[in-house]
C-alpha cells in the first residue's frame, strides 16, 4: 500500500513542482527493500536507480503537459541538457565504486537545501535578473545531473530553484525542470543498470543492475497516469502550503538517513 502511495505522490509532485518524484520514492523504497534484506552495500544504490527508472515516464509527461500550456524555456533546456547528462554518467559511475553512505549522505545534503528553500525561501529571493553567460549555465546543467544521479531525482526541484534565483517566473522554471528531467532519469536509469551488473549476485531477484524490475511495474504507471493531474493543479493551486508540507517530508526523509549513517547496519 505503501508503494502504491507513493506512485501517486510522485506523479502529483512531478506535475505539481516540475519534479520526478524520486525524493518521496527513494525514502520509501528503502524501507521495502530494507524489509526485504537487501544488503545494506547496494540497498541505496538500488533505491536510486530504481528511483530513476520509475520516474522516466513520469518526467515524460509531465513535461508534456506543460509544454502543451507553452511555458518551456527552450533555451535552458539546450544549454542545461548536455552538462546534465555528462552529470548523471559521473554519479552513475560513482555508484559502480562507491559505498552506500555517499549515497544517503547526497540525500540528505541536496534534500536539505531543497526543504530550506521550501520552508525559508521568498520568491523575490534572487541572484540576479537574468541567467548567467555559457560558463555559468554548463555548471549548473552539471551540477543538476550529478545531485540528481546521486540522490535518485529528475532534478526538478534543483533546476526550478536555480531558474527562480535567476528571476524566471515559477511557472515557466516548473516547466523548464519537467523538460530537463527527460534527460536527466532516462541517462541515469541507463547508467544505473550498467553500474549495478558486476554486483548482480549481491541484488534481489528480478533486478537489472541497480534497477528492480517490481518497483518499475508497481510505481510507475501510476505516477505516470497521475502526473498531469498535478500539471493542471499547478495552475490552479496556491503553492505555499504545498511547499510547506513537501519541505517538511523532506526532512524527515533525511533525518531517516541521518539516522542510517549514524547506524550502518540498518
Amino acid at each position: 500500500m505503501a508503494v502504491i502511495a507513493a506512485g501517486v505522490v510522485t506523479g502529483l509532485l512531478a506535475g505539481l513542482f516540475g519534479i520526478g518524484g524520486g525524493a518521496v520514492i527513494v525514502p520509501v523504497i528503502y524501507e521495502v527493500f530494507r524489509i526485504l534484506d537487501v544488503p545494506e552495500a547496494v540497498r541505496m544504490q538500488l533505491c536510486v536507480g530504481t528511483s530513476l527508472a520509475i520516474i522516466v515516464p513520469t518526467a515524460v509527461r509531465s513535461y508534456r503537459a506543460h509544454l502543451a500550456r507553452g511555458l518551456v524555456i527552450p533555451a535552458v533546456l539546450r544549454a542545461w541538457a548536455l552538462p546534465a547528462v555528462a552529470g548523471v554518467a559521473v554519479g552513475s559511475a560513482a555508484a559502480a565504486v562507491a559505498p552506500g553512505s555517499l549515497f544517503k549522505a547526497a540525500f540528505v545534503l541536496v534534500a536539505g537545501v531543497i526543504a530550506a528553500k521550501l520552508l525559508a525561501g521568498r520568491e523575490d529571493w534572487v541572484l540576479s535578473d537574468r541567467l548567467p553567460g555559457p560558463l555559468g549555465m554548463t555548471g549548473w546543467g552539471f551540477l543538476v545531473g550529478l545531485a540528481s544521479s546521486l540522490m535518485g531525482i529528475s532534478g526538478g526541484s534543483l533546476a526550478t530553484m536555480a531558474l527562480t534565483l535567476y528571476g524566471k517566473p515559477i511557472h515557466n522554471a516548473v516547466a523548464t525542470s519537467a523538460g530537463l528531467g527527460v534527460p536527466i532519469t532516462i541517462a541515469g536509469a541507463l547508467g544505473y543498470v550498467l553500474a549495478g551488473l558486476p554486483h548482480q549476485p549481491e541484488l534481489p531477484p528480478l533486478a537489472i543492475g541497480f534497477v528492480s524490475v517490481i518497483g518499475v511495474v508497481v510505481i510507475a504507471p501510476i505516477s505516470s497516469y497521475v502526473a498531469p493531474l498535478g500539471a493542471r493543479l499547478a495552475h490552479a493551486l496556491a503553492r505555499r502550503s504545498l511547499e510547506i508540507g513537501f519541505g517538511l517530508f523532506l526532512l524527515v526523509a533525511s533525518a531517516r538517513f541521518v539516522v542510517s549513517l549514524l547506524a550502518p547496519t540498518d
